[in-house]
């Protein structure tokens, strides 16, 4: 650390006027007389406003800002990447990060929207496992991230957020830092984040910056922030503060697992169960997890519903039954949840009509044992939680680290006999599987040669393009009709990163330039199914993506709609007698019909379309392929049927 101390010009510049040249060059030697101030006079002048006129400058230099510390302590958790649309009330970080922390590690991502630095940071986690640092700005930086925040939340990823601001109201340069100055920061998100803290001083941010990576690291994970006062980044260090500064150790805690007892009658139930079904939605955390997860399914040779919170089970394994699975909760005798967002909505049906009701879907006497971190920490206000779970048995554990104890038990308790008898099952279940798998294939046939081109053509010929890649799906696959997990073979944990959590549009396009940004390093092809009416959000993440050369194949399903609110209102208008035919105003995004690749064009970015003919679909894409090999993005705009 340095310990050069902070020069006053205005001072230099009066003793200049006062002693003249020579008494400053006699006086050169003496540390003690380069720094005194000039002599007060008999009365104190009053300080001019920052709009005085007079021509002197006020000026402060240090080469050790308090934001080098931060930045020290920043490094010290392992960042690869820290993303922000850049603002005053962290310029001073901002400055510390690119030059005194050599703008690596992290890496500075410029982005032109919060909302995209946030979401971007979502996907990141979802392939790389750890967290990539936001710098948002102020009151306005925030509240536009807030979305993005939110979404993180619901889908119980650890996005790790600094928030400029400036708290000292004395402090605040007139006019519009007051705008975007505040006295609670945190307050517009605290609802939805899991910890924030406002650090007083440069020992408090240390603490509170690893205690929030630990915090935001242990399950359930969720987002956490730490408001940082614009004086504290730019401030020299004064010998005080640098002599009480140290950067704490980071220890994370280890996930929680099930207790012995409640593993062993979970194990007993399952053993005994003639038609066990495993429901997983965010079990797999890690890759550890999916492998875990076959090996209970095989164990037992119980069928698997992935609910896609993340990439918990292959695709074309035999067990894997999602797309059957209403049929096979109704016929089970015990259903083992792991990490349900909605264990309610898994086991009743909810009818939305002009009454609405709900029943159960289990049969009599079924069964229900619940693995979930989320019973470790709960919110009132946003209610993400959904309805109240009636459940057997409930272990406030995290799934993946309580798996390993839990094949252990079943494989304890199953005899010979038993043994057999889940061959006989299992063998079943993969003839079962088998006929799903052609009737998926023969539903694919379905509009095969139609403009606008199917979904399933769409998904088809993307999988004829990247099948022989190493590739990771970054995007959802609701709006094309689950087609690839249908049609493709996903057997890797990055290759499916699941959903926004929140259901928020506008997470999907920087979602997977995030994810793509993970994905770089180990030279994966990254896809995104990319929905029109997200792209139009935040389009300039495609900037961002052109810009830092991220490697990202997108392409577009542009069905010229908000389909789903096409739909709700089709029902709506049905409902009320009144005909479907003006469902299209206020939902569609047409006339005039947006063209996504010029815009993706102009932001840099290799494109293509729109597309409306099927054949010509394959070789655009082909070509776009070769382009992200590069190791730049492409998009391919396809006009596209609804779903």
């Amino acid at each position: 650390m340095s310990t050069k101390v902070p020069v006053d010009r205005r001072a230099f510049l009066k003793s200049a006027a006062v002693t003249g040249a020579a008494a400053l060059v006699a006086g050169r030697g003496s540390a003690t007389a380069e720094q005194s101030p000039p002599s007060a006079p008999a009365t104190a002048p009053i300080a001019p406003r920052e709009s005085d006129p007079s021509g002197v400058v006020d000026v402060l230099t240090t080469d050790r800002p308090g934001g080098d510390f931060m930045v020290d302590v920043i490094k010290t958790l392992n960042f690869d990447y820290i993303a922000a649309n850049p603002g005053s009330s962290f310029r001073g970080i901002h400055e510390s990060i690119i030059n005194y922390g050599g703008n690596r590690a992290p890496e500075f991502i410029t982005c032109c929207h919060e909302e995209s630095s946030v979401a971007m940071s979502q996907g990141y986690f979802k392939i790389e496992g750890k967290p990539m640092a936001v710098l948002v700005h102020g009151t306005v930086g925030l509240q536009h991230a807030a979305m993005a925040i939110y979404n993180a939340y619901c889908d119980r990823v650890p996005v790790y957020v600094l928030a400029g601001n400036t708290i000292d109201a004395t402090m605040r340069r007139p006019g519009v830092e007051w705008d975007h100055s505040v006295q609670d920061a945190a307050a517009m998100v605290r609802d939805y984040t899991k910890w924030d803290d406002l650090p007083a001083s440069l020992p408090h941010f240390a603490e509170s910056a690893v205690r929030a990576y630990k915090i935001a690291m242990t399950p359930p994970m969720m987002p956490v922030l730490v408001v940082i006062d614009g004086g504290l980044q730019e401030d020299p260090v004064s010998p005080e503060v640098k002599a009480r500064l140290r950067i704490p150790k980071l220890t994370l805690a280890r996930a929680p697992q099930g207790d012995s007892g409640s593993v062993a009658e979970a194990a007993r139930l399952l053993v005994a169960a003639e038609n066990p079904v495993i429901v997983a939605d965010r079990a797999a955390r890690t890759p550890a997890g999916m492998k875990y997860l076959v090996e209970l399914a095989e164990t037992l040779q119980a069928p698997v519903i992935d609910q896609g919170g993340r990439m918990n089970f292959p695709t074309r394994h035999p067990l894997n039954h999602t797309e059957n699975g209403r049929a096979l909760i109704a016929n089970a005798d015990v259903i083992l949840g792991l990490e349900l967002t909605d264990f309610w909505g898994t086991v009743d049906a909810f009818r939305d009509s002009l009454v609405r009701s709900s029943r159960s879907i289990t049969r009599p006497g079924a069964k229900l044992i619940s693995i979930t971190a989320g019973d470790l920490f709960m919110k009132s206000n946003y209610q993400d939680i959904q309805r109240y779970p009636e459940v057997d048995l409930a272990m406030a554990a995290d799934a993946e680290a309580t798996l390993p104890s839990l094949i252990e038990a079943v494989k304890r308790a199953t005899s010979a006999e038993r043994r057999r008898s889940f061959q006989e099952r299992g063998s079943k279940l993969a003839d079962a599987r088998q006929k799903a798998l052609d009737r998926a294939r023969a539903d694919a046939a379905y509009a095969w040669d139609a403009s606008p081109i199917s979904t399933a053509r769409l998904s088809a010929e993307l999988w004829a393009q990247i099948r022989n890649e190493d590739w990771s799906l970054v995007s959802e696959v609701g709006s094309v009709s689950r087609w690839p997990m249908r049609l493709w073979t996903f057997d890797k944990h990055y290759q499916f990163i699941g959903g926004s959590g929140g259901a928020g549009v506008g997470y999907g396009a920087p979602a997977a330039v995030g994810a793509a940004l993970a994905n770089k390093k180990y030279g994966r092809l990254s896809v995104d199914i990319q929905s029109d009416g997200d792209f139009m959000y935040a389009p300039g993440v495609w900037w961002t993506a052109a810009h830092h050369q991220i490697p990202l194949l997108a392409v577009m399903h542009n069905n010229r709609a908000y389909h789903q609110e096409v739909m709700h209102l089709q029902r709506m208008a049905g409902r009320h007698n009144r005909g479907i035919t003006r469902a299209s105003i206020g939902t569609t995004i047409d006339n005039p019909n947006v063209n996504y690749a010029k815009l993706a064009e102009g932001m840099g970015v290799h494109a293509e379309g729109p597309i409306a003919d099927p054949k010509d679909l394959g070789p655009a894409i082909r070509r776009a392929v070769e382009v992200v090999k590069r190791g730049e993005p492409a998009l391919v705009d396809v006009a596209t049927q609804p779903r």
